[in-house]
């Protein structure tokens, strides 16, 4: 199976597991990982995030023969390659000859921000004036931090638990998923761009410092990754690919729900752009790009996928 086919991979359902052999398993596994955190750190890299999430689904299927867990390498294992390739050409997209981009996006979030970009606007008036980064930190602090380190394991964790429950709903996810990395990563490559906290070390914007992990600062938490390591674009500013997947997870939700209250998922890319904007990572308008960006994948899969069902 490609990545491009829609059918999904017809395989007999998994085996009843026993409740009590899962919960004991799933026990063991939440021991395992709050450990792992605790002494290593949180899985934040793609390939380390799929193991654990590979050894999830070992655990929910606890009672299944070996040859069935391996069905979880056979089905990932193309679209992982894929993020894999992702990585490396992330990691490559500033080694051009393309300028990088600083003047731009001040000059368009200045003007949302009425002269002031909103970066400077949320430091002033969240972190404090003047903004210090080992102040101790405020409650949002800790829920911003919280949403902005979910980016590193929503999509994947989201995308394990479709292939559970249904291999064409997961296949659909990671294409788009995987077009709206590869989206991002192109424009990486044609608009190397620095970001706010870049900006400031310029000297073309006021104070803004780089500051994601400040609500984590008195629970002695970090991210870890365990295989994909080094590889920094500290210039893959635009489009902010956090902001991208986010708004990504949100439509590809409200599209695919029903209930009413699927429409609060958007207070999830917002949440993140918010993290995103108030801890110098990105401009406003870079949200906006990966929003774009989003609806771009969202809408070139299903234009394939319905042409790609009318030709079969």
């Amino acid at each position: 199976m490609t990545l491009l086919e829609l059918r999904p991979l017809e395989r007999p359902p998994m085996p009843t597991t026993r409740p009590a052999a899962r919960v004991a398993a799933l026990a063991a596994y939440v021991a395992l990982l709050v450990v792992w955190i605790r002494v290593i750190g949180i899985p934040n890299d793609a390939i380390g995030v799929a193991l654990w999430l590979w050894l999830m689904t070992i655990v929910w299927h606890i009672d299944a023969p070996r040859e069935r867990h391996l069905d979880f390498v056979r089905d990932w294992w193309r679209p992982m390659l894929l993020v894999i390739v992702y990585w490396f050409l992330r990691g490559l997209a500033d080694q051009t000859f393309m300028p990088v981009h600083v003047t731009a996006p001040v000059r368009a979030d200045e003007w949302l921000g009425g002269g002031t970009t909103p970066t400077e606007l949320l430091q002033r008036n969240l972190c404090g004036d003047p903004c210090i980064e080992d102040s101790a930190p405020r409650w949002y602090d800790v829920l911003l931090t919280t949403v902005y380190a979910s980016h590193f394991l929503a999509a994947l964790t989201i995308a394990a638990v479709l292939w559970m429950r249904n291999r064409l709903e997961w296949l659909m996810w990671m294409r788009r998923y995987i077009a709206t990395l590869f989206i991002g990563v192109a424009i990486y490559f044609a608009y190397p761009m620095a970001p706010p906290w870049m900006a400031a070390k310029l000297g073309v914007i006021g104070d803004v410092h780089r500051m994601s992990g400040r609500g984590w600062a008195d629970f002695d938490l970090h991210r870890q990754n365990m295989v994909l390591m080094g590889m920094a674009n500290k210039v893959a500013a635009m489009p902010s690919l956090h902001a991208g997947i986010a708004f990504l997870i949100a439509f590809y939700a409200v599209s695919r729900l029903r209930s009413p209250l699927r429409w609060l998922l958007l207070l999830y890319p917002v949440a993140m752009s918010t993290a995103l904007v108030y801890y110098g990572e990105h401009y406003v308008i870079d949200a906006v790009a990966g929003a774009v960006v989003a609806l771009l994948a969202l809408v070139g899969c299903s234009f394939f996928e319905r042409r790609a069902a009318a030709g079969s």
